[in-house]
């Protein structure tokens, strides 16, 4: 007995000691500060941690304690998110809702355990930083005894942290997309101009899109100069042994560029998404969405060295990871898009309300691409085997349903042996292990992803986050979510702080993820448990950058949480995160012609704007017109703007004028307080109807900035006053152009045109 008693000991002494070896305090030090870069042959000041772009990767053991100082050596206050990452809520690292800020000259240290494993990354959640630099890739290892230690798990590895990079400061970014410059079309030429829609056959297409009030066809908002892999445009793997296979960790981490992933070297076999395993699944191509993670196998080539290509969505640009040695054999670059093929295939999906109609077709998990109609790659005839890529339903069937711990590749390779290449979506994703939720009562939420592409406001259920209440949940239920994204564009929605389930045809072994890219049109549903240690205020947002800064979000909030230490007063915290989506731009333009000058400007967000419009002749007889208004945008098209405002005007050499209705009014010297409405008509022309305090009414059609070329703009204007004005503005840079004008009151003119 006591033999067996000292065994006893031993062996608990022993498990005890591996167990605290296990579990060791990683220590990390992350210096936050200013810093120049030069990624496109001219010096930047940007953003960096410990002087790096990305910021180190952080690398743990499931079982560790992660222990993370954070110096603040900025003039501004700063945050670090830990994305995907299970912890509790005081550090998510949000400011204002999870966190406190980390002003300027300080440090902070965040200390929580490690109780997961994957590829995940950081970044802040401070204004437009992420953006400017700060982000990096956090990578947490299985431990050697874990159960669900797989063969792929002894591969060796590498990380590969994809982002974008624009040399334009990330705030005038956030402002020109809200001002609905056109820089950016330019610059990746996908302006869908008139007079390349009649070139290319598809001048009824450009009419058509018009008629709906739709913006050009596009599926990226900014033109980045440069798409980089670990800071670089392109990156080598040469220690590799010809014919093994490497596990890439993938971190998507651009502010708003989905990645596709391409391999010269033969297939890709996805095992791993936002952390999570999966049953592992072979495909030709992939797209990365914002924020995303997955891991990767590929095979090292025999000979040279193989090309994994991640080309941006728009096709603007690519980096490269070179895996092996020798000779580089490269992947052929993607076509540019189609984009009239786009305009007419969203021209039958596009209700006169701005709705999108689901055709019919029930549209989930990106099992059909709806920009696929714009890759040129794509045939017409392998269209149906890329929307279903094993052929048969019940072939497809037949393999996803294999025992999910054999750890063998399902080939969802065509059965006719086409040309079409396999394409991954959410529907091939299959977790190794159940993920049911636990027993317990189920809620269900349903929200609509909308948007105005125009004034670039992004919202759900036509609410910003500062518009809406948060959302209450309750310790222990289960929450089911449905998104219908019915927005022009894609949405990545991450949830702070929890895994969900993205349902799919694997019932019990759908996968588990932190984000879901939902594209236009499409409904997918999320599961997720609200667990006890999960109590507090949780972010749930669009994952491109400019979208979430214009309040496409919600936050969920758990009943009866305990107060948060970091948030002393979270009534006048919240209010620091409501100012992103309340924040105001400002845009003006001005015509110096040879004539006279015209200009006007406008103050607004998202849903209040005040502008103002002038006019002044050079001639003594010209004279000045002036008016200021204030409106309110109305609707979630935000086609309605009533307002109120003044009118001044003073034209000397004529006392009265008298407009269609035969009303007469001073021309010379005159103030008048105006009300009306402001609508934007079919072909995107504004409409106004007014009336001033002298009892006269104006109608008035006005439609500016169309697209005649690539560069080339016509702005055209007349009202029941007998004016009228027709102008034309060849663009330059994004703040210079030269213009030329008749207006029916100063006459020709030409000169430049500034803008801002």
């Amino acid at each position: 007995m006591r033999i067996l008693k000292t065994l006893l000991i031993s062996c608990m002494l022993q498990l005890f000691i591996l167990n605290m070896a296990a579990q060791e305090r990683v220590v990390y030090d992350l210096f936050v500060n200013d810093t120049t870069v030069n990624f496109t042959g001219k010096q930047k000041r940007t953003l960096a941690i410990n002087g790096q772009i990305p910021a180190p990767t952080l690398q743990f053991t499931e079982g560790d304690t992660a222990v993370i100082h954070i110096h603040n050596l900025m003039n501004e206050e700063t945050s670090l998110h830990w994305h995907g990452i299970l912890l509790p809520n005081q550090f998510d690292g949000v400011s204002h809702l999870t966190s406190a800020p980390i002003m300027p000259g300080t440090t902070v240290t965040y200390e929580f355990p490690i109780v997961q494993n994957g590829t995940y990354w950081y970044h802040s959640h401070t204004g437009v930083q992420e953006q400017m630099g700060l982000y990096g890739a956090l990578i947490i290892h299985k431990r050697e005894n874990d159960q669900k230690f797989r063969h792929e798990d002894h591969l060796p590895e590498f990380t590969v942290l994809l982002s974008d990079w624009t040399d334009m400061g990330a705030g005038e970014v956030n402002r020109k997309l809200h001002t609905a410059n056109d820089w950016f079309k330019i610059r990746k030429k996908s302006v869908q101009s008139y007079g390349e829609a009649i070139t290319k056959g598809h001048f009824g297409t450009k009419l058509k899109s018009e008629w709906k009030r739709m913006d050009a066809m596009d599926v990226s908002d900014v033109y980045y100069e440069k798409f980089l892999a670990n800071g670089q445009e392109q990156i080598s793997i040469p220690d590799l042994t010809p014919g093994s296979r490497i596990r890439l960790r993938i971190v998507n981490g651009g502010a708003s560029s989905y990645f596709w992933l391409r391999y010269s070297g033969g297939r890709i076999t996805v095992i791993a998404n936002d952390g999570m395993d999966v049953v592992p699944v072979e495909v030709d191509r992939m797209i990365i969405a914002v924020s995303e993670t997955y891991d990767i196998i590929v095979t090292v080539p025999e000979h040279g060295s193989a090309e994994l290509q991640a080309t941006a969505e728009d096709r603007s640009g690519s980096t490269s990871v070179w895996i092996g040695n020798g000779m580089k054999h490269p992947i052929e670059p993607l076509p540019k898009l189609d984009y009239f093929a786009g305009m007419k295939m969203m021209n039958d999906m596009m209700k006169m309300n701005g709705d999108i109609t689901d055709m019919g077709m029930k549209m989930e998990l990106q099992k059909m691409d709806m920009n696929e109609a714009m890759y040129p790659e794509i045939s017409s005839m392998s269209h149906s085997n890329h929307s279903n890529p094993s052929g048969s339903p019940d072939k497809m069937e037949k393999e996803m349903s294999h025992d999910a711990h054999s750890g063998h590749s399902m080939d969802m390779g065509n059965d006719n042996n086409t040309s079409a290449p396999v394409t991954l979506n959410y529907d091939m994703l299959r977790s190794p292990y159940k993920t049911t939720l636990p027993e317990g009562a189920f809620r269900e939420l349903r929200f609509e992803l909308t948007g105005n592409m125009d004034r670039y406001v992004w919202t759900l259920d036509n609410k910003t986050v500062s518009e809406s209440d948060k959302i209450l949940i309750r310790e222990g239920e289960n929450l089911r979510i449905v998104l219908y994204n019915n927005s022009m564009m894609r949405h990545p929605m991450h949830l702070h702080g929890h895994f969900f389930r993205v349902l799919n045809s694997h019932g019990e072994y759908s996968p588990l993820k932190f984000g879901v890219d939902i594209m236009p049109g499409e409904t997918d549903t999320i599961e997720f448990h609200a667990g006890e240690e999960s109590r507090g205020d949780w972010f749930f947002h669009c994952h491109i950058l400019y979208h979430m800064m214009s309040g496409m979000g919600r936050i969920f909030s758990y009943e009866d949480s305990p107060p948060n230490p970091q948030i002393p007063h979270p009534e006048k915290a919240i209010r620091h995160l409501y100012h992103e989506d309340r924040m105001f731009y400002f845009t003006a333009e001005n015509d110096f012609l040879f004539n006279g000058n015209a200009g006007s400007a406008e103050y607004f967000n998202t849903r209040w704007s005040f502008q103002g419009e002038w006019q002044l002749g050079y001639d003594s007889d010209k004279g000045y017109e002036a008016e200021i208004r204030a409106g309110r945008y109305i609707g979630r098209m935000q086609w309605l703007m009533p307002f109120v405002g003044a009118e001044w005007k003073n034209h000397r050499g004529s006392s009265t004028e008298k407009n269609i209705f035969g009303q007469k009014l001073k021309k010379d010297n005159r103030f008048a307080a105006v009300a009306g409405i402001r609508y934007t008509l079919p072909m995107r022309i504004v409409a106004e109807a007014r009336i001033n305090s002298y009892g006269r009414v104006r109608l008035q059609l006005e439609r500016e900035d169309i697209p005649l070329t690539n560069r080339l703009r016509m702005n055209l204007m007349g009202n029941t006053d007998k004016e009228y004005n027709i102008g034309l503005n060849y663009i330059i840079t994004s703040w210079f152009g030269v213009s030329a004008s008749y207006n029916s009151e100063m006459k020709w003119g030409a000169g430049v045109k500034l803008t801002y």
